[in-house]
């Protein structure tokens, strides 16, 4: 499905409760989408566009 939501961390499809999404905080350009479990564990993630890396 091309409009599918993943988490930027894990990969896992972002369905159900828990998930949050929101614009990259280094270029607002990209919709970062987090699982619950990388989110509770901190697990880092990328942005595509312009490569900043978050927890």
């Amino acid at each position: 499905m091309a409009n599918e939501k993943i988490c930027s961390s894990c990969g896992k499809r972002l369905i159900g409760h828990g998930n949050t999404f929101f614009k990259c905080p280094n270029c607002g350009q990209v919709e970062i989408g987090r699982c619950a479990e990388c989110r509770d564990q901190k697990v880092p993630y990328k942005c595509p566009n312009c490569g900043f890396c978050g927890p």
